[in-house]
């Protein structure tokens, strides 16, 4: 969430004007994040966080508005588009697709412990069994495509032993990906970037989850890994905390058992989660864009977590009580 568009105060009260929301109090942007230009707004009916998509095309906001507002009607504390007065979710500002969402409560979580590690896989679950229902159909934007247009990028920028991990990491999700038991694999509309910033504590309970801006279809064994690569490592090392891992993928099954054919994926997903970060990373640190507020983020963090999911992954916990899912 970061400020690459700015908006004058002049604008936004004009932008406002066509929303039910009242008249505009106060705005300020948001500096955390890479993706979109952000700002907390307040205005005589509440408070709100206005985004302008700076690369996402704006036929494909319907669907990450849409699953917003299919979840959020669902009871999943998830930010939910205001329409303006025509029933439109976005509109065009200062040049951008632009879209205001209500704000939740809650701060994100800088360094997880186990205490929040079964919030999370309780959340993530009900986010997957709402999808259950949900008609929008968009592949994962960074999935197995993006990975290799951005790693074709990237190759010439990197040192040769990153350059070699990197190859050998995408031949493997390659055959990987083809392989008819990935194709098999339950799947649906995932949030895929669940990390610690996009989760909302408000004490001890979640106060909300936000930027469902890299949401797409993908496997949900893949978007359980993209969160335990978060919330359930060390940092220093990257390698896997036992212990939170256990309490999130626990808590998980509580609501959605995982089948044996996701078990059997986990060592890729887990690989496969941590390869998309890392590149997603590189790409930002090798070729950063303008902002006014910017703060890329350290891609070797994610190399780590790589390596140590190529060393190996433990085996998830069984649903205790319950049929897996198929």
């Amino acid at each position: 969430m970061a400020v690459f568009t700015p908006v004058t105060r002049d604008q936004l009260e004009g932008w406002l004007a066509r929303y039910p929301v009242g008249a505009l109090r106060d705005y300020r942007g948001i500096a955390e994040g890479i993706e979109n230009s952000n700002f907390f707004v307040d205005t005589d009916a509440g408070r709100w966080v206005l985004t302008l998509f700076e690369r996402l095309a704006p036929e494909r906001l319907p669907f990450h508005l849409d699953l917003m507002r299919h979840l959020a009607a669902r009871g999943v504390p998830c930010p939910d588009p205001v329409a303006d007065r025509g029933g439109a979710l976005w509109s065009a500002l200062a040049g951008r697709p632009a879209a205001l969402v209500t704000r939740l409560p809650g701060r994100g979580v800088e360094t997880p412990t186990l205490a929040h590690a079964a919030p999370v896989g309780d959340l993530l679950a009900r986010m997957h069994v709402g999808v259950r229902d949900f008609a929008g159909r968009q592949a994962n934007p960074r999935g197995l495509d993006w990975w290799l247009d951005a790693a074709a990028r990237l190759v010439p920028l990197l040192p040769a032993g990153q350059a070699r991990l990197l190859a050998d990491e995408l031949g493997a999700q390659r055959a990987w990906a083809a392989s008819d038991a990935a194709r098999a694999l339950p799947s649906g509309a995932v949030h895929a970037d669940l990390f610690r910033d996009n989760v909302l504590f408000d004490g001890a309970a979640i106060g909300g989850v936000i930027d469902f801006y890299f949401a797409g279809v993908d496997t949900f064994v893949f978007d359980l890994a993209v969160t335990c690569n978060d919330w359930c490592i060390d940092d220093a090392t990257g390698a896997l905390d036992d212990a939170r891992a256990d309490a999130l993928v626990r808590a998980y099954q509580a609501h959605r058992p995982l089948s044996d054919a996701e078990r059997a994926a986990w060592p890729l997903a887990m690989r496969a989660a941590a390869l998309r970060f890392w590149l997603s990373r590189l790409d930002d640190w090798h070729r950063p864009r303008p902002a006014e507020q910017l703060t890329p983020k350290d891609p070797a963090a994610f190399e780590r977590i790589l390596s140590a999911r190529r060393a190996g992954v433990p085996s998830l916990p069984r649903a205790e009580g319950a049929a897996a899912c198929r």
